[in-house]
């Protein structure tokens, strides 16, 4: 009972710290953002037992990019820098073959792809043709916030197959379909009632936020199991670490930010 308390505020107080950063302005949004991005790559230099500071520079590098405007040919760069790295990720997942961490270099691109590059095009994600729209986060922040609770409904009550049972146990192809479903629901209601983007394009959204969300999730519990812990950190009782929390949006917000800001 104590545990679920702890975890309750816990939740309520990151939720409500992340929605008003993302509702109060731009700039908030920008800071909270650098902040949430240097204590998951802090995190994730323990679990990778990395103690170099390149990835902090490159960071902070990537989060001055963000605030400003560069061509779009290196725009282009970076997302499919970004893309193929990600791919990279997922195939070693779906392969089952280990993630190399095995010398600095390796270390130093894992961060880079993982956490870096995923990170700016989050901070580029509501700043579209130079205008802020908070409610485009909002809205893929509520998406994965149903699709992750409708997955662990369905699947607690129907599961009975495993998805990925050598990386997490207790997530099964049920739960994911049930997840992928009301995340679907969401993106249409989104579309239908915001008056941003069409319903056909918030339902491809909420496929790309379900299926991406699902497997970066699945990523991070791979890195977990060869580094042998069982959460990123204890930055939020009763949660883990920031980056258990936030493996889904950085992971898939590459891919969402292709689809506004190169097909819509």
């Amino acid at each position: 009972m104590r545990n679920l308390i702890t975890r309750s505020i816990s939740g309520l107080v990151y939720a409500v710290l992340f929605i008003s950063a993302i509702l109060f302005s731009k700039e908030s949004y920008i800071g909270l953002m650098a902040i949430f991005s240097a204590i998951c790559v802090f995190e994730f230099s323990r679990m990778l037992k990395s103690k170099n500071i390149i990835p902090y520079i490159l960071l902070i590098g990537f989060i001055y990019l963000s605030t400003i405007e560069i061509p779009n040919n290196y725009t282009n760069y970076l997302t499919g820098f970004s893309f193929s790295g990600l791919s990279i990720l997922l195939y070693l997942l779906i392969s089952t073959k280990p993630i190399k961490t095995d010398n600095l270099t390796q270390k130093i691109f894992l961060q880079l792809i993982y956490l870096i590059l995923p990170f700016y095009f989050l901070i580029k994600l509501p700043l579209i043709d130079n205008n802020y729209h908070p409610n485009v986060i909002i809205y893929i922040i509520l998406m994965i916030w149903t699709n992750d609770s409708f997955a662990f409904i369905v699947g607690k009550n129907f599961g009975k197959h495993k998805l990925f049972e050598s990386v997490s146990p207790k997530k099964t192809i049920e739960g994911f379909i049930g997840g992928l479903l009301f995340a679907v629901l969401a993106g249409f209601l989104i579309g239908y009632y915001s008056g941003i983007f069409s319903i056909l394009n918030w339902i491809i959204i909420a496929i790309i936020v379900a299926v991406l969300g699902s497997l970066g999730d699945l990523v991070e519990s791979k890195f977990k199991r060869q580094s042998n812990v069982k959460d990123s950190g204890t930055i939020m009782p009763g949660h883990g670490g920031l980056l258990d929390r936030l493996d889904s949006l950085f992971f898939l917000a590459p891919f969402v930010y292709l689809y506004i800001h190169y097909i819509i």
